[in-house]
């Protein structure tokens, strides 16, 4: 069954981001994630807004929180949370 892992940020610096975003997609892609929206327009219908939104799909549940938990990515985080606020959750498919 498919899962996504959604994040909502706010980039606070560009540089760290560009790190991050070298890191994170090979982790991502090892473990079978396929962005389907990162960046691009984008309507807040409620709550707080965001400028920037990410949807990535993986195989499973499992696979996407092992791509979380992963070196590669626990590596790439480093950065996020230099260049970014943001929330992010995975959540399982139908």
């Amino acid at each position: 069954m498919p899962a996504y892992w959604f994040s909502s940020a706010n980039v606070t610096d560009e540089a760290a981001m560009a790190d991050y975003a070298k890191l994170a997609r090979p982790a991502i892609e090892k473990h079978g994630g396929r962005y389907l929206a990162r960046g691009g327009r984008h309507v807040r219908l409620e709550g707080a807004d965001w400028e920037r939104h990410v949807i990535i799909e993986f195989p499973s549940l499992e696979a996407a929180e092992a791509c979380y938990r992963s070196p590669e990515y626990q590596e790439a985080l480093v950065f996020a949370k230099k260049a970014v606020q943001r929330n992010a959750c995975i959540v399982e498919g139908l």
